[in-house]
């Protein structure tokens, strides 16, 4: 699939949020969505930092209109304030981008007593995405289909998740390794994607109605130059480094350019929505889903545990 950001249509009078959008694949979705006139909110923990990138996008491009929304990922009542504010602000929401995530983390529990990487890559963004969907779906019920879309950023670290997929029992997989909690996260993410495309997607019952059509993607961006590995470990830190000399890993713009494509790209395509996409792929990467990630059963059984943990903590509205 041949894309690049260049690729982009004008996106001037349409409004985005990108997770973790200071750094990494968040700072060049942001920065590539605002360089085609869109009014981006880049959701950030520090403001200091998110007000410095927002200063370095326009050193290159002076009309960026790039504003920031604080939430911290590990706290759901901040997530739940960024969306109110949001929702405060904003008429409209075509595109949302849950980019923000941590990766094999040592074990480490939220002030809400999830595990650090289930709720910052799955349950924090679960709550955000719910908050905006009546927005998103007000949007895109007056507009064509492929208008509004969603993309969560996943991994081929999927694979790493238990056997049985979601440890619903124990979600914090305390006696687990990092790999394996971070795995979990992410397939939780794929299945997170396969809901919403089937309860707002093409064909969607909601779509029929007219009620909104929501194009919705996993995202898998490739092996990334991030700082995203900074808790790794000595041996996959030297991993990586070698990958790095090899030329085995993309720069973080061009990691990017996947979820740039599944939010904004104008060549993408209905059957698409709900999909794994992966536009780059290097030599000895793994190149396929996990039975878990496209099981229906467990997807419906994710969501419904979801639910449930948010309305007993009072997040749903």
């Amino acid at each position: 699939m041949a894309f690049h950001p260049d690729d982009l249509p004008d996106l001037g009078g349409k409004v985005f949020i990108v997770t973790g959008g200071n750094s990494g694949l968040g700072y060049y979705t942001v920065a590539h969505l605002a360089g085609h006139g869109a009014h981006v909110y880049m959701g950030v923990r520090s403001p200091a930092k998110g007000a410095a990138a927002i200063s370095q996008m326009r050193a290159a491009n002076p009309s960026a209109n790039v504003s920031i929304l604080e939430m911290d990922l590990m706290d759901l009542a901040s997530v739940a304030a960024a969306a109110t504010r949001f929702l405060a602000l904003e008429k409209a929401l075509h595109g949302l981008v849950n980019n923000a995530g941590i990766m094999a983390t040592p074990f480490e529990k939220s002030k809400d007593g999830y595990e650090a990487q289930w709720q910052t890559n799955y349950l924090a963004h679960w709550l955000l995405t719910e908050r905006l969907l009546p927005l998103m779906l007000q949007t895109a019920s007056t507009l064509p289909p492929g208008s509004v879309r969603i993309v969560n950023l996943t991994s081929s670290g999927h694979l790493a998740a238990p056997k049985d997929g979601i440890h619903f029992q124990d979600t914090s997989l305390q006696d687990s390794g990092p790999w394996e909690r971070y795995g979990q996260s992410k397939l939780a993410n794929i299945l997170h994607t396969a809901t919403l495309h089937k309860t707002h997607g093409p064909g969607s019952l909601g779509a029929r109605d007219g009620k909104g059509e929501i194009w919705v993607s996993a995202v898998h961006p490739g092996l990334v130059d991030t700082n995203l590995a900074t808790s790794v470990g000595k041996l996959w830190l030297m991993s990586f480094s070698a990958l790095r000399m090899l030329g085995l890993m993309w720069p973080a713009d061009k990691g990017s350019w996947t979820s740039l494509f599944c939010v904004a790209g104008p060549t993408m395509k209905a059957e698409q929505s709900g999909t794994y996409m992966e536009i780059f792929r290097r030599f000895g990467e793994p190149r396929c889903l996990s039975d878990a990630a496209t099981n229906e059963e467990l997807a419906e059984r994710l969501e419904k545990w979801t639910r449930e943990e948010m309305s007993r903590g009072g997040w749903l509205v």
